[in-house]
């Protein structure tokens, strides 16, 4: 990779329905204050005119407009979801179709027909490795062309379960090309991790074979979890990733993430990435032998456990996949570290490495509920929005991303930003995607949620992609069974 290579633009679309999450406490008993502590504010739902496929589409012709993108210049679309509804053709190709039909209305030129359109599916992590795909691509056989790489999902769940308040939807497309304006990317660097976790949370077909057809048409796609088992995944898989992207650096651990201008995590709800990104500090400090065990030290000692049991701890990844198959599903995936963690609350550097690094666009992310394979990519784009106010906190610096995906995989990427980053970042379409909110009652949450039709629905002003209609024919002749027909509106 001699010429730099990563992202120049970002595109956020988010469908116009919003439950308040304080309303939500109200219908049904749980605590606001709990709620917005550990999950957020709000969160989106898809109408029953939107899938990912629209929502993608949309992403992508505002990333296109607000970027002035020449359609012919892109070599490679990808799409990172676990929402799609079609289980052969990738979603990038429907999404492609879609960006074409809207330019050719536009009187511009379609996207070129030689560009790959691959889909990317690992829960969460889908958009990751559709980012690592695309640099991947511009460094060996993109030369003189561009990438876009949407992540877009729809996270949904029984109305009642422990992950209703998680929920959300939305899109986020991706410029990347050589030479980019916001941040470089070298993937050389980034680091890997996979474990094949069972019942962490999955979506087996099985769930499908009893679903009739709903009234919007759409199946739901609610998945099978154990959340406190997923919890302790999505901490070990992230400091393994971790651990394999400090194998790659020449660098110490703990200085490195002192020294981070910030850090963007895969965020299912606001506490959780709090809560892996503190474990990764506790593990910087035991692998940094001067000052960093002495911290650590005190900390145990404060906390009551032995400083020597606790890096033993650290130093074996725990068979949470072994447990899990003898019916035991670990609550903690590193239970004496964990004790670790009050007594550094208290510190100093518990708000300077842990709240302060991951501040950056935190407060628009709570607004959006969990957006899956959207996620990540949509908090590093309110981060980089926000902090264009004053590009002088980010100038080449360093931030970091870690994503996630249940099941689990994670990949630990960093990146620097370029001279000038700012004025690329200031046109990411933060405040237009969030504008024209229509927040739910209850019977309208729920009817939407259950797939059923809504009479009082208010109209969603955006314009874009919606569903005009879904197939339902079967005969000899014809069949479109479950396809889905667009329309654009203006």
């Amino acid at each position: 990779m001699n010429e730099s290579v990563g992202i120049s633009g970002f595109s956020l679309f988010v469908p116009p329905y919003r439950v308040q999450l304080r309303d939500w406490c109200t219908w049904t008993g749980n605590s606001w204050d709990k709620t917005r502590a550990v999950i957020g504010n709000s969160f989106r739902v898809v109408g029953p005119d939107h899938s990912v496929y629209t929502m993608a589409a949309n992403a992508a012709l505002r990333l296109i407009e607000d970027y002035a993108i020449d359609p012919q210049s892109i070599g490679y679309l990808a799409v990172g979801t676990e929402s799609g509804t079609d289980n052969a053709t990738s979603a990038a190709v429907v999404v492609r179709g879609l960006i074409d039909e809207a330019l050719r209305a536009s009187g511009k030129q379609p996207l070129a027909r030689d560009i790959e359109a691959p889909e990317f599916k690992q829960a969460c992590l889908g958009g990751v490795y559709g980012i690592k795909g695309a640099l991947r691509y511009l460094a060996v056989d993109g030369a003189n062309r561009k990438a876009i790489v949407i992540a877009g999902d729809i996270a949904e769940y029984s109305r009642g379960s422990t992950g209703e308040a998680t929920q959300g939807a939305g899109a986020v497309a991706m410029l990347l090309e050589h030479s980019p304006k916001i941040m470089e990317i070298d993937v050389r660097k980034a680091g890997s991790a996979t474990s094949y976790r069972a019942v962490d949370f999955r979506k087996p077909f099985l769930r499908f074979c009893s679903q009739t057809v709903l009234d919007d048409g759409r199946p739901r796609d609610f998945p099978i979890f154990n959340g406190k088992y997923s919890t302790a995944c999505y901490i070990d898989e992230t400091l393994c990733s971790l651990s394999a992207f400090f194998g790659r650096q020449s660098t110490n651990r703990l200085q490195y993430i002192r020294n981070l201008a910030a850090v963007f995590m895969h965020r299912p709800y606001h506490r959780m990435p709090v809560a892996a990104w503190t474990y990764a500090y506790l593990f910087a400090l035991g692998a940094d032998k001067d000052q960093g065990l002495d911290e650590l030290g005190r900390l145990a000692q404060e906390a009551g456990v032995s400083l020597q049991d606790v890096l033993n701890e650290m130093s074996v990844s725990p068979d949470l996949l072994g447990r899990a198959l003898q019916g035991d599903l670990a609550e903690e995936a590193y239970p004496l570290t964990a004790q670790l963690i009050k007594p550094l609350r208290k510190t100093a550097a518990y708000s300077d490495v842990i709240e302060g690094k991951l501040k950056l666009g935190a407060s628009v992310a709570m607004e959006l509920g969990n957006l899956y394979c959207g996620a990540l990519p949509a908090w590093v784009a309110a981060g980089l929005h926000e902090a264009a106010a004053h590009p002088e906190s980010l100038a080449s610096k360093e931030i970091l991303m870690i994503g996630y995906g249940s099941g689990d995989a994670s990949e630990a990427i960093a990146a620097t930003l370029v001279a000038g980053w700012d004025r690329a970042a200031a046109r990411i379409n933060i405040d237009a995607a969030l504008a024209g909110a229509i927040d739910l009652t209850q019977s309208q949450y729920e009817a939407l949620h259950d797939g059923k039709q809504v009479a009082d629905l208010p109209l969603g002003a955006a314009k874009g992609f919606c569903i005009q209609k879904i197939g339902r024919e079967t005969g000899a002749d014809f069949q479109d069974f479950g396809v889905e027909y667009y329309r654009l509106k203006a």
